[in-house]
């Protein structure tokens, strides 16, 4: 009996990503200063590894991208938007935790 529970926590312990949430965050990309601009920085911003979701708005010059925090990071984005001429900051953060949608 406690064979089978060893192995069952055992199972559920590597089959579970405990650590890895998704998070989403605005980022306030002030050069955007023409309607294409967000094309660009959607490019940029799909090519990082991770990220999910991306959300571009002219008009309020801010970028809301969905990533999984396991596999890269806030300053990841900020500078994939950098190298694409169009520097950003961190303008508010959300996490999302899994259980949320059960």
């Amino acid at each position: 009996m406690k064979m089978r529970f060893i192995m069952l926590l055992f199972i559920t312990l590597l089959s579970t990503p405990a650590w890895a949430a998704l998070q989403t965050v605005t980022l306030s990309v002030p050069g955007m200063t023409c309607p294409t601009c967000p094309i660009t920085i959607k490019v940029a911003l799909g090519q990082v590894e991770g990220v999910s979701q991306i959300d571009v708005d002219y008009r309020e010059r801010e970028a809301v991208v969905t990533f999984d925090d396991a596999q890269t990071s806030v300053a990841a984005l900020t500078e994939a938007t950098t190298n694409a001429g169009f520097p950003s900051t961190l303008k508010s953060t959300n996490a999302n935790d899994n259980d949320s949608s059960q």
